[in-house]
């Protein structure tokens, strides 16, 4: 790897379970565990990593499918956690990763830029139904990448900071008449449309459409829901939006899929 580039790997995208790897010449992190410690082990083993060489989890918000592993994970490998106070306060409330060493503990708050060894990572607040929840761009040598799901909508505010990376991964969550006429309780379908629920694939393409600049080459369509969508929907409706809009799908950029259990292959950006 060039000192000036940064790999990354999705381990795992979905409603069910979410993980980012990323490497640096200095570190390696991971932006949420939430699948269960083996599950990641395995993850990581796909794309030739090891637990033991990750040097820290970042948290962007407290529900299961994005902690599940992370104490596990922080306890056996002695890793860094981050997250903001607030987050912190409902994990340690309600108990969801365990007992970690208060040294392992640190606040990392919306808003703010953190440098962990040669990479910046800068927070940024979305709208979900947790108690602060706050997603990630990584940024290196003139690099950056976006971490972005689990918002019910992208404000203007949320645009500008995450507007032409070199990557990002993007919720495309459902099918919004697969999800209406699906059979789940009219009050979760109410939650995920919502605008503290989740993106739905034409609101992820839109999303894309306002941001994307100059420098974007890959996107990453993230958090699908098993129930409310099917990747190739999903994978077409961000393609045909693109088009429309007059991007250069296939020639400047390319759109690629995820999986909830399997990871994407370690790429340098």
């Amino acid at each position: 790897m060039s000192e000036n580039a940064f790999k990354y790997s999705i381990l795992a995208s979905s409603s069910t379970g979410n993980s980012f790897y990323v490497e640096t010449p200095q570190k390696r992190f991971l932006i949420d565990a939430g699948l269960t410690g083996k599950k990641i082990t395995s993850l990581l083993a796909e794309i030739d990593r090891k637990p033991e060489n990750l040097d820290a989890i970042f948290i962007t918000h407290e529900h299961s499918d994005h902690i599940k592993g992370v104490g596990v994970l922080a306890r056996r490998y002695n890793l860094d956690v981050y997250a903001n106070e607030k987050t912190w306060q409902m994990i340690d409330e309600r108990n969801m990763i365990g007992k970690l060493d208060l040294a392992q503990k640190h606040i990392f708050e919306r808003g703010k830029t953190l440098t962990l060894g040669d990479i910046d990572i800068e927070s940024f607040g979305v709208s979900h139904d947790a108690v602060e929840p706050q997603f990630y761009r990584l940024m290196k040598d003139n690099k950056s990448f976006v971490v972005l799901t689990d918002t019910g909508y992208v404000s203007d505010r949320m645009a500008g900071i995450i507007e032409n990376a070199d990557g990002y991964l993007i919720e495309s969550n459902h099918d919004v008449e697969i999800l209406r006429s699906g059979s789940y309780p009219w009050s979760l379908k109410q939650r995920i449309l919502s605008d503290k629920g989740h993106l739905s694939n034409e609101d992820g393409a839109g999303t894309m459409i306002r941001t994307i600049g100059n420098r974007t080459k890959k996107i990453y369509l993230g958090h699908l829901s098993k129930e409310n969508n099917i990747k190739e929907l999903a994978h077409m409706t961000m393609e045909n939006n693109l088009i429309q809009a007059d991007f250069g799908v296939d020639y400047d950029m390319k759109v690629f899929d995820t999986s909830p259990d399997e990871a994407t292959p370690l790429t340098e950006l």
